[in-house]
């Protein structure tokens, strides 16, 4: 006779109702904030700074996850596939004056990658590309992101970068609410990775 103990926490369930919950368990939230970059290059790690620093200093709701993306290309797929509306924060070479900000959406975000303006080879238009090829593309897509001062060897951002963490969480925080998000800022918070970051930068 089979041990009732060793049936776990499911046993007895219909094979519908397992299925049901199992892709509730592994289902990708509706949004995803998904930050990429090098963290050893100086500011082409901006993006994953600054969703490091809005995972400490905020609170999300379970239809949000935030995703340290650095440099991966493809295996990006298992985090965004099925997600509704994703925001990428980027270090985005532009030819522009270094600070200027980025804001690129949708039709223009595949434009975007496809001239190359990321200062890293992420591979997120491949992602995009084939999600879109297979039917799956993700309906709202927006890219947020600065032009870097410096992207020399080195896992501090600059100073000047830094100082840019506090108007890009505004815009990203913007960007939120336009969907329907609320973030609540943390009561209890460890020192942020904007101070840190900023006082590393200035020694």
């Amino acid at each position: 006779m089979e041990d009732s103990k060793n049936k776990g926490c499911f046993a007895g369930l219909p094979k519908e109702t397992l299925d049901a919950v199992m892709q509730e368990i592994m289902a990708v939230p509706e949004i995803t904030i998904l930050g990429i970059g090098n963290v050893v290059l100086q500011d082409e790690g901006f993006g994953v700074r600054m969703a490091e620093h809005m995972e400490e200093k905020y609170r999300f709701p379970h239809s949000v996850q935030i995703i340290d993306g650095g440099t991966l290309g493809m295996e990006l797929l298992r985090f965004v596939t099925g997600t509704r509306k994703l925001l990428v924060i980027d270090s985005i070479n532009g030819g522009e004056k270094p600070g200027t900000l980025f804001r690129f959406e949708n039709e223009a975000v595949m434009e975007h990658f496809q001239d190359k303006l990321s200062v890293h080879e992420v591979g997120i238009q491949d992602v995009l590309a084939l999600l879109k090829v297979t039917g799956k593309e993700i309906p709202e897509v927006v890219v947020l992101g600065a032009q870097p001062y410096a992207v020399e060897a080195g896992v501090r951002l600059t100073r000047e970068m830094a100082d840019l963490i506090p108007t890009m969480e505004e815009q990203v925080l913007q960007e939120l609410g336009r969907w329907g998000v609320e973030a609540e800022e943390k009561t209890v918070q460890l020192q942020s990775i904007y101070t840190r970051v900023a006082e590393e930068a200035r020694k």
